[in-house]
C-alpha cells in the first residue's frame, strides 16, 4: 500500500505540466521551426527554380509574417472559443496543409499566397502555445518551461539543415518541392499529437500550476485602475522591445545561407551544415537563458542577449576573415530563442496568467510589425547594394538600439 506522503512525493517528481512542455517543443518545432525558419534553407534552390530575385526572397518572409500579424489579432477569440488545445490543433492543420500545397506552386504569386496562410497557422498555433506556460508554470518555473519548449525551434533548424541539402542532392533542382511535402506531412502528424495530449489548464487534471507558490501583499491606498494603466505601458515598453528583435533575427534567419552561398562562395551543403549548427546551439537557447532570466531578472537578461545579438551582427556585417563569420554563427545560435523564452515568461510576470494570452498577442503585433518590415527591407537593400552587408550592419544597430530601450524597462509590480 502506498502511504499519503509516498503519493505525494511522486506528485512532486512528475507533473503533467512537463507533457505540456515537450508537446509544445513539437508544436513550436512545426510550427515556426518547420513554417518559418527552413524558408532559409529553401530560398536558394527555389530562387532558381521559379526566378525569384531578392526583393521577392524578402516580400516571401514579410507575405508569412503577415498571415502571423492577423493570426496574432485572432488568436485570442478562437482561443476564448474553442480553448488552446483545439485553437493549436487548427493552426497546425493549416501550417502542415498550406506547406504541402506550396510543394506544387508553380510561381512567385502562389507561393507566396500559400505562406501567407502558413503565416497565419503559425500565429494560432504559436500565441496559445507559450501562453499556456502562464497556466501551467508559476513565475519560479515559467522561464526554464518557456525556454524548453523553444528549443523545438533549434531541433527543426539542425533538420532542415541537414534533411534538406540532402533532399536537393539526391532529387535535384525540384528537391525544394520534395522538402516542402515533406514538412508539410510532419506538421499534419505533429497537429494529432497536440490535440492528444493538449490540455487548456492544470484543473483538467486534477492539478496546480508548478512552481513555488508566492505570495504578494497589495499594498495599502494602491490604485488597482493606476496600475491596469501602468500594466498597458509596460506591455507597450515590451512590445517595443520585442519589435526590434523581430526586425532583426529574421533578417538573419532568412539571409545568412544565402548570403554565405552567393557572396562568400559556400556550397549549399556546407552552408546547411552551419546552419544546422546555428539549430543545435538554439536547442540550448532558450532554457539557458530562460533559466538566467529566472535567476537574474528578465531585464537583465534581455539587456545580455541584445548585446549578444549587436556582436553577431557586426561580425557578419563587417568585412572579416570567415573565422569571424564562424563566430557571429555561434553567437546568434546560442542566442537566437532567448528573446522570446524571456518575454513568455515576463508577460505572465506582469499581466498574471489569466490575462497572459491576450498580452502575449498583444506585444506580438509589435513583433509581427518588425518580423514584416525585417525581410522587405534587408532584400530591398541587397537588390541596390548587391550585398547584404548593409542590411546586417542595420540589424546591429537596432539591437543596440534595444539594450538601451530595455535599460529603462520598470519592474513588475509588488516584485
Amino acid at each position: 500500500m502506498v502511504s499519503n506522503d509516498q503519493a505525494m512525493e511522486r506528485k512532486k517528481q512528475w507533473h503533467y505540466g512537463w507533457v505540456i512542455v515537450f508537446t509544445g517543443m513539437a508544436v513550436l518545432f512545426s510550427c515556426l521551426g518547420l513554417g518559418r525558419f527552413s524558408l532559409g534553407m529553401l530560398l536558394p534552390s527555389m530562387g532558381i527554380s521559379l526566378n525569384l530575385n531578392y526583393s521577392q526572397m524578402g516580400f516571401l518572409g514579410t507575405g508569412n509574417f503577415v498571415g502571423y500579424m492577423i493570426s496574432v489579432v485572432l488568436a485570442g477569440m478562437v482561443a476564448r472559443a474553442i480553448g488552446a488545445r483545439w485553437t493549436i490543433t487548427l493552426g497546425l492543420i493549416l501550417v502542415g496543409g498550406s506547406m504541402v500545397l506550396i510543394s506544387q506552386a508553380a510561381g512567385f504569386m502562389g507561393v507566396i499566397a500559400l505562406y501567407v496562410a502558413t503565416g497565419i497557422g503559425s500565429g494560432l498555433a504559436n500565441v496559445p502555445m507559450m501562453g499556456l506556460v502562464s497556466h501551467w508554470f508559476l513565475k519560479s518555473n515559467r522561464g526554464r518551461a518557456a525556454g524548453a519548449m523553444l528549443s523545438g525551434n533549434g531541433i527543426a533548424i539542425v533538420f532542415s539543415g541537414l534533411f534538406i541539402p540532402w533532399v536537393n542532392a539526391s532529387v535535384g533542382a525540384q528537391g525544394w518541392r520534395t522538402s516542402w511535402m515533406t514538412i508539410g506531412a510532419i506538421s499534419l502528424a505533429i497537429a494529432a499529437v497536440a490535440a492528444f495530449f493538449l490540455r487548456n489548464e492544470p484543473g483538467e487534471k486534477g492539478l496546480t500550476p508548478l512552481g513555488d507558490t508566492e505570495t504578494v501583499p497589495i499594498p495599502s491606498g494602491a490604485n488597482p485602475k493606476r496600475k491596469s494603466t501602468a500594466n498597458k505601458w509596460t506591455m507597450v515598453h515590451l512590445g517595443c522591445i520585442y519589435a526590434l528583435f523581430g526586425a532583426t533575427y529574421v533578417v538573419y534567419a532568412t539571409f545568412i545561407v544565402t548570403a554565405m552561398v552567393n557572396e562568400r562562395g559556400f556550397g549549399e551543403n556546407t552552408a546547411g551544415s552551419f546552419w544546422a549548427v546555428v539549430g543545435g546551439l538554439s536547442i540550448f537557447s532558450g532554457p539557458l537563458f530562460g533559466w538566467l532570466s529566472d535567476r537574474v531578472g528578465r531585464k537583465m537578461g534581455m539587456m545580455l542577449v541584445y548585446t549578444l545579438f549587436t556582436i553577431s551582427y557586426v561580425l557578419v556585417a563587417a568585412d572579416l576573415p570567415n573565422l569571424f563569420l564562424y563566430a557571429s554563427i555561434g553567437i546568434f545560435g546560442l542566442a537566437v530563442w532567448s528573446i522570446p523564452t524571456i518575454m513568455s515568461a515576463a508577460v505572465g510576470d506582469y499581466a498574471g496568467p489569466v490575462r497572459a494570452v491576450k498580452a502575449f498577442g498583444f506585444i506580438t503585433l509589435f513583433f509581427g510589425a518588425g518580423q514584416i518590415t525585417g525581410p522587405v527591407v534587408a532584400g530591398f537593400l541587397a537588390d541596390v547594394t548587391g550585398t547584404f552587408s548593409m542590411a546586417f550592419w542595420l540589424c546591429g544597430i537596432l539591437t543596440g538600439s534595444a539594450v538601451v530601450l530595455t535599460y529603462f524597462l520598470k519592474p513588475p509590480s509588488g516584485s
